[in-house]
């Protein structure tokens, strides 16, 4: 993940010194770091294949999940990053998505739709950022026409009916406009997983991925891999991808001469990759694939200032981007907590006692895992299991996403206010009501904040809760698959969706507010346990009723179904009045002035889309520093690509 904030503006003016000092005043003081996993179907207990992608941007940044609909030929996409601009020659497709606020993009409501299911059953997880040597960007540099992660998932889902067809669509753009970013994307359908690359410029690669081997990657360009460039049913690529570098003398070749895409345009190894290669070790050990320290890689320290760890990681030679796990039989809750790894498994790189940087890390924003029952009917094939918060202390809730039309009211939509992502107080300070992205925003932050007193016991918790949404999701699934007919599947995948949501978010806010009580009353003389833990067990005392309610006959009330009663769980609101919804922008609207008054909107209506946020502000995290340093003529020129390529 790299995100790119709204600068258009001040590019297509050509003002230059205004544009080098806003850049590097609008640059994160941590670094991006997104962590992507596959595991093909023969190495899972299920035989699904699992995939996804934790987004890792700031400590507290809302996300919203949320429905697109369907729109006619003519439907323009377009960027707040570039001045990329694709317009559809037919009806699109209705699709998820989990997008940012709109408050981060200059009020547009479009950014970033990483990750969801379309109608015709093709979802995206988008995207992974790399990054490209010096010798590919000089001989084919990134284009200000081009597409990016701003856009990747909305044209994909938007417009493609199959995997292939989303990835020659996506490589069809990339000749012609070019790419404005270094990027892997995971597209999929029932049948086909696919890996692309944006490598360059205007040089791409798409690789089918095997049902036998299991990826990880945290952000390096350079893992290896081979790859027949004339096998067109089992990878895709720019016309130019190898004899481009090979006329520009940059191409580089394994011992036995097969073309090394991966050695050729990736970045070398260094230690500004540290962090990237502290997460690979993990991820690796969380596989029980580990590498071994002093043979495969060391563990360097991060004397930089303002690291956002003091210990890394740095590999000896390339590691492999595809590799066999140390089983065969990884479940569905494995698979989510992979994102929330920590480095436990890894000695020496142990977030929790070892300073390292970790892929279930703080600043995580988003976590999406699909799961892909191949050869099963489009509308039903996968399910997205979706968390907006961190990994570490987050439940992932499953949805059959390619037949919603309504998303639950306990998911805040794009209207809500901005401004609790910037609250520090979350012991006194409650997030907006039936808000379940805040909620677990705030039970994250609370344990990040006390890991002694809370993180042990509501992680057990969090498990236990998750466990039951594995569970009896595999309930609703046996009916899900004997339904028949697109409308019966859509409704009870509303009505499914709408349960799984709402029997997360009264067990969560009943722990949250636990939470809360347990911090105020100041007596630590024992660690923090939830009423609703069985500590014999690790289990729920009272379990949920999401199976239940999802297959009732009658419709799912707003009451609280087997919630146990817990101090501070507050009574659900009535139904408010639903703002009228405004027409998505195709243009970037003209941004209105900030209000003096903060809006806080909440709804138990169906939500597909909200309106505009009141407040919010991109920049929070700048370097106001930057500002004054003098001679700031030096960096207008550069500005921008020092922003853009932040790396590590």
């Amino acid at each position: 993940m790299r995100k790119t904030h709204p600068v258009n503006a001040l590019k297509k003016l050509g003002i230059g010194l205004a544009f080098g000092a806003a850049t590097i005043m609008s640059m994160p003081t941590s670094a991006l770091a997104c962590t992507q996993i596959y595991m093909g179907n023969k190495l899972t207990a299920d035989g699904n294949t699992y995939y996804g992608r934790a987004e890792d941007y700031r400590k507290r940044y809302l996300k919203h999940f949320g429905i697109e609909p369907s729109f006619g030929p003519g439907h323009t996409y377009s960027s707040d990053e570039s001045a990329f601009v694709y317009t559809s020659t037919k009806t699109s497709y209705r699709y998820t998505y989990v997008r940012d606020h709109p408050s981060q993009w200059d009020e547009r409501w479009d950014a970033y739709s990483e990750a969801g299911i379309n109608e015709k059953g093709v979802s995206c997880s988008a995207t992974l950022t790399t990054y490209m040597n010096a010798a590919a960007k000089a001989a084919d540099p990134l284009t200000d026409t081009g597409i990016g992660e701003y856009s990747y998932g909305s044209v994909i889902l938007g417009e493609s009916a199959t995997a292939r067809e989303g990835v020659e669509l996506l490589g069809k753009i990339i000749d012609d406009q070019g790419a404005c970013g270094n990027d892997q994307i995971i597209i999929s359908d029932n049948n086909e997983t696919w890996l692309f690359a944006a490598l360059s410029g205007h040089q791409w690669i798409a690789m089918k991925l095997t049902d036998d081997i299991a990826s990880l990657n945290p952000n390096i360009g350079n893992l290896n891999y081979k790859v027949d460039l004339n096998d067109t049913e089992n990878c895709l690529h720019s016309e130019g991808i190898e004899s481009m570098p090979k006329e520009k003398g940059f191409a580089k070749y394994f011992d036995d001469g097969q073309f090394d895409v991966a050695q050729t345009y990736g970045e070398e190894i260094s230690e500004n990759a540290m962090h990237s290669w502290a997460r690979y070790v993990q991820g690796r050990a969380y596989f029980d694939a580990p590498l071994t320290e002093g043979t495969d890689y060391k563990i360097v320290k991060d004397t930089r200032e303002n690291a956002r760890a003091t210990t890394g990681a740095l590999p000896f030679e390339a590691q492999p981007l595809f590799f066999q796990p140390g089983k065969s039989n990884w479940n569905t809750f494995e698979m989510i907590r992979a994102f929330g790894n920590r480095g436990e498994k890894a000695p020496g790189l142990n977030a929790n006692t070892d300073g390292a940087y970790a892929i279930g890390t703080e600043s995580n924003s988003e976590i999406n895992l699909f799961q892909i029952r191949d050869g099963l009917d489009p509308e039903i094939a996968t399910i997205q299991w979706e968390m907006l918060s961190r990994a570490a202390y987050s439940v992932a809730i499953p949805f059959y996403s390619a037949l919603l039309t309504e998303v639950s009211p306990y998911f805040s939509d794009q209207t809500v206010s901005y401004d609790h992502c910037k609250e520090t107080d979350i012991v006194n300070n409650e997030e907006p009501e039936n808000s379940i992205n805040y909620v677990l925003m705030d039970i994250s932050s609370l344990c990040f904040e006390h890991p002694e007193l809370l993180g042990a016991n509501v992680r057990t918790y969090l498990d236990a809760l998750q466990n039951e949404l594995v569970e009896q999701n595999l309930e609703v699934d046996e009916v899900m698959q004997a339904t028949e007919g697109t409308e019966a599947r859509t409704a009870l995948a509303n009505k499914a969706g709408n349960a799984a949501t709402e029997n997360t978010y009264v067990k969560c806010k009943a722990l949250l507010q636990e939470m809360r009580a347990y911090l105020k009353a100041e007596n630590f003389d024992q660690p923090f346990t939830p009423s609703d833990l069985n500590t014999e067990t690790n289990g729920l005392k009272v379990s949920i009723t999401y199976a239940k309610d999802a297959l009732a006959t009658d419709p799912v009330t707003p009451d609280q179904p087997g919630t146990p009663e817990q101090p501070g769980t507050p009574e659900q609101p009535g139904t408010p009045e639903q703002p009228a919804k405004p027409e998505q922008p195709t243009t970037k609207p003209e941004k209105p002035g900030k209000s003096d008054t903060t809006t806080t909107v909440t709804t138990n209506k169906t939500n597909t889309k909200g309106g505009l946020p009141t407040t919010g502000d991109r920049f929070d995290g700048r370097v106001v520093a930057a500002f004054a340093i003098a001679g700031v003529a030096v960096i207008s020129a550069g500005g921008y690509f020092l922003y853009r390529r932040n790396k590590e």
